[in-house]
């Protein structure tokens, strides 16, 4: 049986299940620390899910909310299931408390991208109800203090 859960507050021992779906999500995404999973948690505009399988840890979904003068707004990102559970219906019962979730808290809408190569997880987002804008997405990249680039 698969649980999600919220992640409350930081652990070694979280560290070590975030920074193993981490590279599964971005070859770029640098391992997180402690104090990095610390701040995240302790956000007020940040939820972050966390999906167990036969008290495994089988993946994470980040949700972001955030006031704008148009109302409540929630962003889904860093959606990973670890690829050994796979198939198990784990993205889609993130993505759906997730969404319940936003919508508890008076979200108006939920978005989130995908590229396109992600076929399976593209396909899981419309069967959860997402439907396709016709938009397009800018991305301003900001190098960061080491002169890394940020994650894609």
């Amino acid at each position: 049986m698969t649980e999600i859960n919220t992640a409350k507050h930081s652990s070694e021992e979280l560290l070590v299940h975030v920074n193993h779906l981490l590279p599964q999500l971005s070859s770029s995404a640098p391992a997180m620390t402690l104090e990095q999973l610390s701040d995240l948690l302790d956000s007020s505009a940040v939820t972050l899910f966390v999906a167990t399988h036969e008290g495994r840890t089988v993946g994470m979904l980040t949700l972001a909310l955030f006031p704008i003068p148009t109302g409540i707004r929630a962003w889904i990102e860093d959606v990973v299931v670890d690829a050994d559970a796979r198939g198990l219906g784990v993205g889609a019962l993130l993505t759906t408390t997730a969404v319940e979730h936003a919508k508890h808290l008076g979200a108006v809408t939920v978005d989130l991208t995908s590229r396109p190569a992600r076929e399976a997880a593209n396909a899981l987002y419309r069967k959860v109800g997402f439907a396709q804008r016709e938009t397009n997405v800018y991305r301003f990249l900001i190098e960061n203090e080491s002169g890394l680039d940020a994650p894609n």
